[in-house]
């Protein structure tokens, strides 16, 4: 098709279904293959090793044995000192990004003592305290291990590396096998398998979100380059068939430059056949009134990555309320997101931008409360418990109050009298090291290199069938 034929005007018949086609694209695709991934999961959850041996051969199309399932991390080393000076140079860089922005996400346990005396806190301590484990799963191909990837999970301190993808190897990471260990938690995107694996296997394990199919949003004003417009568009467009890439624009004319330049680009993309599938089913340029107009559709769709390719792009950054990732400028496209500005570049997508936030280091901590009473804040705050519970029809509770009331004035304890115990710090507990965690990842080697992987443990699974 040519690029001309996705331009829609806004509240036209035909913009209303290309926008309810693009938020309903995920949900809808989940639920074709959903049997299937649960029949993937119940033959790992009962063979182990074996069915991922089985899969490995069905889905990848290369014949392991089992203890070649995990790569040694001798080999990932060498992987990493083959690479070219540059290219170790390029990941490094993107490593050193990417801490010093995560560690800025760090959060600290607290603790104050309110007007009643009581001590209330919050402690930050990591998912499991003392397993210090990063398991990473990519899958192998035809010819072999890809090195680069090898290497990135080198320079990321991966503990164990698995050449197994797909829904199977998320089913391995949440029941175990022989060879797998089971995981407090499994964070990356992946195809539209991994995706629907990781929405069933939560409760098991913990997950950081469903990551479906990727999706790129860019507003822009009549001031923007069509030709980076369209370039970004592609970007996105070349993951997957499933890919989105939409641009809303109240001009009219750059739509037609953009529709233009994307059909100028296309011709000469390698992945040109998997761009042109997503841009004819996930593609959209839609023309609207204004700027403000253009928000309102970023916002209800809520993308993954929303580009601001207009004047003053700050001016409108506070318009935005729902999206995974905010590009301003186009000197800030979102293929530099993807390899090294510095934020993790696992996103929500599927509009639950609504209601998610990007994988970061506060996905590795859990928070627990802290509550300290004494005598002197039961007297003051105990008796509207009572009320509220017997409110409440909860006797029970009320009755395990009225105990505490009726004792107040009798020493029990060092904390009796002022309500006061002794001083405690919650600081032992501050540090919430990512490292303190098993979690498993997963990794992809894609049709190139993708140096992002040094940080990310989380690229989609392009390869391992399902």
């Amino acid at each position: 098709m040519k690029a001309a034929e996705l331009i829609v005007t806004a509240g036209s018949r035909r913009a209303r279904a290309r926008l309810a086609r693009l938020a309903a694209r995920g949900s809808a695709a989940g639920e074709r293959v959903e049997a299937d991934v649960r029949r993937i999961i119940a033959r790992v959850r009962r063979a182990g090793d074996r069915a991922l041996l089985a899969f490995a051969r069905r889905f990848d199309g290369v014949t392991l044995r089992r203890a070649e399932l995990r790569v040694p991390k001798e080999a990932m080393a060498a992987a990493y000192s083959s690479l070219p000076g540059r290219v170790r140079s390029d990941l490094e860089l993107a490593a050193r990004r990417i801490r010093v922005f995560h560690a800025r996400q760090r959060e600290r346990s607290w603790s104050f003592r309110d007007a009643s005396g009581a001590r209330l806190g919050q402690r930050i301590e990591p998912l499991a305290a003392g397993v210090g484990e990063v398991i990473a799963v990519s899958p192998v191909g035809k010819d072999g291990d890809t090195p680069i990837v090898l290497a990135a999970c080198h320079l990321a301190g991966v503990d164990r590396l698995y050449r197994i993808g797909g829904a199977q190897a998320v089913a391995a990471l949440a029941y175990g096998t022989e060879s797998v260990p089971r995981v407090d938690k499994i964070v990356g995107p992946g195809n539209l398998w991994v995706a629907t694996a990781k929405r069933l296997v939560f409760g098991q394990v913990d997950i950081d979100s469903i990551a479906g199919p990727s999706e790129v949003l860019v507003v822009a004003d009549g001031a923007a380059d069509a030709e980076l417009v369209a370039a970004d568009l592609l970007a996105q467009a070349e993951h997957d068939p499933l890919a989105a890439a939409i641009c809303v624009t109240p001009d009219r004319r750059l739509a037609a430059r953009v529709a233009a330049a994307l059909d100028r680009q296309l011709a000469s993309l390698p992945r040109r056949a998997i761009a042109a599938r997503a841009l004819a089913n996930f593609g959209a340029i839609v023309v609207v009134r204004s700027l403000a107009q253009a928000l309102e559709i970023a916002n209800h769709l809520a993308p993954e990555h929303l580009e601001l390719a207009v004047r003053a792009p700050r001016r409108w950054l506070a318009r935005v309320r729902h999206a995974g990732a905010v590009f301003l400028g186009q000197d800030a496209p979102e293929a530099f997101g993807d390899y090294l500005a510095g934020p993790n570049h696992v996103l929500p997508t599927g509009g639950t931008a609504r209601f998610a936030s990007p994988l970061g280091v506060y996905d590795f901590v859990k928070r627990t409360s802290i509550i300290e009473a004494g005598p002197r804040t039961m007297a003051r705050l105990g008796p509207a418990v009572v009320r509220l519970a017997r409110l409440e029809g909860l006797d029970a509770h009320g009755r395990a109050v009225e105990r505490r009331l009726a004792g107040v004035g009798a020493r029990r304890g060092p904390a009796a009298g002022r309500g006061r115990g002794p001083k405690r710090s919650l600081a032992p507990h501050a540090r919430a090291a990512v490292r303190g965690i098993r979690v498993g990842a997963s990794v992809s080697a894609g049709s190139r290199p993708r140096p992002a992987a040094a940080h990310r443990l989380t690229t989609p699974h392009r390869r391992g069938g399902r």
